[in-house]
Formats: C-alpha cells, structure tokens, sequence
C-alpha cells in the first residue's frame, strides 16, 4: 500500500499527479478514493483477517465437503426468515440454521461414508420471505448448472463433486506474464465450421494449435460464465462460479487451460462484473425475494441499456462475492488473469449511457463518478497483483479515465492495460465515410499513438461487436458481395479482392506495431471471416449458421483466405523476435499526404506504408536513425500472403548518413502502391 511513499512519492494517492500534472486540481477526489480503498482494506483485514482470507469465500459458501465427505452448505440470504437445503424435491429434508448476519447453514453427514447427496445431482434452496411466501433459488455460489432447453430455459443447479479419479489433475505451470501480450480473442461455442455449439474438448483440439500457429501468446475467452441466453454473447451471467456447461464440464475447461499452458500459452477469462441477469429463477436478481441483496434496490439497481441488475460495490457481502469469484477462477481453473468487461458503467453513475467523452478532466470526477464502483476495481486489482504477480488485468473502458492502468500506490485503479476503443472506430469511419485518396495519414497515426503516458494499452483493429449481425468486420466493408464470388483462386484477382486483401494486412500491421503495447483480434478476422456473427434466437429461426467461425476456409489451398491467414502469424512471429510491442513508442519520421506514405521506426525496425491507391514509388527515400545495412523482415506483397512479389526480399539496403526526415541517415526503398515492407539491420536477421 506505501510503494508509493518508497519510491519518493506521495502515499496519499496523489502519486499520479507526478506522471499527469494535469491531475493536479483533482488531487482532493484521488486522496478520497484511495482513502476509502484504505478504510475497505482496513475493516477487511479487523473483521476477515486480510483480503487473501475475505477472497476465499468458497471455502465459506456455496457446498464444501470435508475430508469426511460431510456436506456443509451456507448461503447468503438477509431477508429470509427460514432456508431449507432441497435435494430429491423434499422441500423440508433440510433445514437451515441463520446467524446474526443473515447467512444460512445445513451441514449434511456422510452416509456409509459417502457424501449423502450424490455427484451431479439436481440441488435448489427454498426460502421463506416474512410475508410467508416460499420461494426456491439456485445456490448463489453454485459451481456446475445445466440448461434442458427442450424443457425449459431455466437452469438446473447440480452439486458437482466427482470421485477423486476423475477430477482434472493440472500437469503444467501457469506461464510468465509475456513482455508483449498479443490476445487472440475467442468465444468457444462458435470455435468450429460446424452448425451447433462447439465444446471445450474440440477447443483444445482443433482451437490451441492454431492460435500457437498464428503467434499469439493470450487468449482471452469469452461467455466462459454461466450466462442465460446464448446470444447474449455472454454478458448476461447469472451463475457467476460455474464454466458454462453448454461447452462441456468443468474439468473440459480445466484440460483446456492446462494444454494452453503447456503450449506456453496464458490465458484469460473475459469477466462480467458489471452488472448481472435480471433472472429471478435462475440468478442472483430478488435472491432472498428483496430487489437489493446483491443489487441496488430500486432504479439505481437496473441498468436501463442492458435490461439487468447492478451491483452494490458498497456491501461487505457483494465484495466478498466478487473479490472470491476472481480467486475462483485463477485457484479452480487456472486463469492467469481477467479481460473487465463493461467497466465504464462500473466507473460512472451515468454508466456511460447517453454520455460522450471529451477528453475533459472534469468528466473523469464529480458526481457522476461511482465511487464505489472504482474502489472496488481498486480493491480486485491489488488483491490479485498481491497474490498473483505474473497476472494480467485488462480493463474494457470507454471513457479513457486517466490512472485506470497505475498501480494503487500512485492512487491508479492497478489495471495492466486499457483496450484502445478508439482504434476500431476510427478505422470504421474511414472505410464508411472516406475515398481511399481522402485518408489522412497524420490523423490516422495521431488516432494510433494517442495514448496517456505511463498506461499500457492494447490496440485491435475491430472488435467482436462489428463481427455481429447488422454491423461489418473490415473485410467486408472492403470487400462486400465480391467475398463470395472472388476469394477463390481460380476466380479473377478483382480490383476489389486485390484492394480488400492488401488494406486489410496494412491495417493490422499499422495498428498492430504503431497502436499500443498490446494487440488483440477477434478470432476470425485475421483471415478476414466472410461473414458476420449471429446465435441462435427467434428472429432468425434459431439457425447456428453465423454462429460459427469458418476456418475451414484457411485450410483450402484453393482459398484467398489463407494469405491473410498467413500473413497474420508472419506479422506476430516477426513481433515476436523483435517486441515492438514492449518496446518504447514509435518514432514516426514521415506522414506524407500527398503519397499518402507514413514510416516510423519501433524496436531498431523501418515500417514504410505506402497507402496510395494507384502510385508506387521506385527509390522513395526514407530516413533511418541508426547507420548499417538492412534487410527485408515482413512484406505485405510476398506470394505467400497473397501478393505480387514486387519487393525482393534478398535486396539490402545501405544507409547514406545525410540527415533525413529528422533521422540521421537515409536509404532508399520500392514502395509499391498499397503494400507495407518491414527491415531490419542484417546484424539482427
């Protein structure tokens, strides 16, 4: 909590000033969020005995079995006058003991030995409300349901206690954190060609070795917690400790995890604590038959957009409930870290709705900030730095709120990085509203390295919402109908495939080497997916067939598809081996408008883009910092990606020192029209 003070610095929260002096006039509301973090830290260690105990609350609620295979089950539920345990349907069989603080218990002995209620068997608990109304709910922190949707849409709670020979045994350690975290985005359910939900095991399978292949080294998996509604993409949880059992069982998504680590992949879990399902019978909403036991009671408690319930990050309980899912999850699963998913409307009491951000300092304080809301992001990200140091924390912001990725003991909120949400929506705009002569260079590199100083950020061309039906991935915005007449090989090479294919290569590379220290795509669309997402619903007859991820496409030697296929690993194994990613901000020496060139150097490597629609340049002159010979490492327009193999690859390149472009050096290269080439010095090859 004092690191601050260690390293110089003010411990009162206002250590980020020293890094954004423009936080200066705000150093009154930073010293109060960290002092209420303080007061949450210091009530949490007198009445818990620290957070690393408060944190392990499963070991509290939900069921436990003791070595004796006794069953203990407690619950949460203040309002309820009585609580009885219902397995086999007998709604008295066992009843519940309240204490003081409105927690429910029933410990049920081992029969003959064996834990009275058997493995997977169906489990609810009944309530009783003062008005006498019996209500029956899901345990709150129940790890396994089921969903039969031939016979209703509601969940099933199970109590999931397999025999020791058949529980999951992890085989491999969690990997180190990577110096450069390039995120392959994954939803497991749609991971196949195939028209039905795929499963953890084929993930593994089929799924890990080509992310491997392709050269990311995180995934962060979506919908993985149990959500309602399929199509819901995942972000309507309504059992927040159980891996959904649409895809397989928990130990599936354990051999999943650990065959990732093996491979020396980490991986991610995309975690919803931003609001929850409005579902009474099968979530948290109305638990113990009151609106606000884990919520908000009346309007502050739903969110108006999204249609659930919001949590009070101001209850003793509902931090216990969070802080121990996060734990959950890294100690049951395995996760090395979280994806924070909607945390704008976490940040503000507006929750973004309605809202655009300026920019403006003031936007970032005041009474439209959720104090609660940042303490208990504050709170999640020190616990989980402090028990887990290799961990990584990413924090899905809109508002771009300054010190959302320093640490607490500067008074940040402690996250690694933020996604660069602006990023998607510029390269959007361009395509929807611009002639490819009208780009503007020096805005498009302003967008890409627009970023607070001292704050990581992961760049992403597009996000997996324009992947959903009614919006366009890039590919299609460039391509359109064409992608089903003309990707095949046999077919002719079209001005607009040719155009699509090679700006859509040049966007990644730009983004993915000028636009963060991080970078993340949605799976599919590094080969360009032909077309958008849509689950299963009423409206399209329940059809799975957009709601699947075609990679078959990339396989067929016949295909287009597999270029940009290519091209995607070619341009993160050549991160690999030389960390732009890790590596300070580019030095950009040339936003030329007229040929519509940009280059910049990053981690001792030349990016040169030639944007122009029809000119190429023999012999465009460039400035180099460092003196030497170069080669060629990455090149948009080598066959193997679906080029023209203009660039020659065993060309090198001698340096003239004569200052150029602000570089102490030049040389001289071929930039053919829409193509990007990649040197770096021979010594380095």
């Amino acid at each position: 909590m004092n690191g601050g003070a260690a390293n110089g610095l003010p411990s009162d929260g206002t250590g980020v000033v020293e890094l954004d002096p423009w936080l200066a006039p705000f150093k009154d509301s930073l010293r109060d969020r960290y002092s209420k973090v303080r007061k949450w830290i210091t009530t949490i260690n007198e009445t818990e005995g620290g957070l690393e105990k408060f944190s392990r609350g499963t070991e509290k609620f939900g069921f436990n079995v003791d070595k004796d295979n006794n069953i203990t089950y407690r619950e949460w539920a203040p309002n309820a006058t009585q609580a009885f345990l219902i397995d086999d349907w007998n709604r008295e069989s066992h009843p519940m003991k309240k204490d003081p603080f409105g927690v429910f218990e029933v410990v049920i002995p081992a029969r003959d030995g064996k834990p009275a209620i058997a493995h997977n068997s169906k489990i609810k608990i009944s309530l009783i409300t003062p008005s006498g109304e019996r209500i029956e709910r899901i345990p709150a922190w129940i790890k396994y349901v089921t969903q039969e949707l031939a016979v209703s849409p509601v969940y099933d709670a199970r109590f999931w206690n397999p025999p020791a020979n058949e529980k999951y045994v992890f085989k491999h350690p969690r990997p180190k954190k990577p110096e450069s975290a390039r995120v392959y985005e994954a939803h497991v359910g749609i991971s196949s060609p195939e028209l039905r939900v795929a499963t953890y095991k084929e993930f593994t399978k089929n799924m890990l070795p080509r992310i491997k292949h392709l050269g990311y080294n995180v995934i962060q998996l979506m919908a993985v917690m149990e959500h309602a509604y399929y199509a819901s993409f995942g972000y309507q949880i309504n059992s927040f400790f159980a891996a959904s059992s649409r895809y397989g069982t928990p130990d599936d998504l354990k051999e999943l995890i650990d065959t990732a680590h093996g491979m020396g992949l980490v991986v991610l879990l995309d975690v919803v604590h931003s609001h929850a399902s409005k579902n009474v019978l099968d979530g948290l909403n109305e638990f113990d038959g009151t609106d606000s036991c884990y919520f908000h009671g009346g309007p502050k408690g739903k969110h108006e957009l999204w249609d659930s319930r919001l949590f009070n990050y101001g209850s003793h309980e509902v931090l216990r409930f969070l802080l121990s899912n996060l734990r959950f999850w890294m100690d049951e699963y395995h996760f090395d870290g979280f994806r924070f998913d909607g945390v704008t409307s976490m940040l503000y009491t507006h929750h973004g709705i309605g809202t655009g951000f300026s920019g403006g300092y003031h936007e970032y304080f005041g009474p439209s900030v959720d104090d609660d809301g940042i303490v208990y992001l504050m709170l999640a990200n020190e616990m989980l730095h402090q028990l887990y140091p290799e961990m990584i924390t990413i924090a899905e912001d809109v508002s771009g709120m300054p010190a959302l990725c320093l640490s607490l003991s500067l008074g940040g909120v402690g996250f690694d990085y933020r996604l660069a949400m602006a990023i998607p929506d510029m390269w959007i705009k361009i395509l929807k509203e611009k002639k490819d002569d009208e780009w503007d260079m020096a805005s498009i590199a302003f967008t890409l390295t627009n970023r607070r100083h001292g704050e990581k950020t992961i760049a992403y061309c597009e996000s997996h919402d324009q992947a959903l039906v009614g919006d366009k991935s890039i590919m299609m915005h460039l391509c359109d109908a064409q992608m089903y007449t003309n990707m095949s090989t046999l077919t002719e090479f079209t001005p607009i495939i040719e155009r699509g294919m090679a700006l859509h290569k040049m966007i990644r590379l730009l983004t993915h080497a000028l636009g963060g220290e991080g970078y993340l795509n949605f799976e599919g669309n590094e080969f360009g997916h032909p077309e958008w997402l849509d689950f299963p619903r009423a409206g399209n007859d329940n059809s799975f067939w957009y709601a699947r991820r075609q990679f078959n496409l990339t396989e067929d030697h016949l295909l287009r598809y597999q270029f940009l296929n290519e091209f995607d690993a070619g341009m993160n194994n050549t991160e690999q081996k030389y960390g732009w990613l890790h590596s300070p901000q580019a030095y950009i020496s040339l936003k030329n408008e007229t040929d519509k060139v940009i280059v910049f150097e990053r981690a001792g490597l030349v990016f040169a883009f030639n944007f122009h629609p029809t000119q190429s340049f023999p012999d465009y002159r460039i400035g180099i910092e460092v003196p030497g010979t170069y080669r060629v490492v990455l090149n948009s327009d080598s066959k193997q990606y679906g080029g023209f193999e203009r660039i020659d690859s065993g060309t090198r390149f001698f340096t003239t020192p004569f200052e150029w472009n602000g570089r102490k050096n030049f040389t001289q290269v071929y930039l053919p029209t829409r193509t990007v080439t990649v040197l770096a010095l021979e010594s380095t090859l």
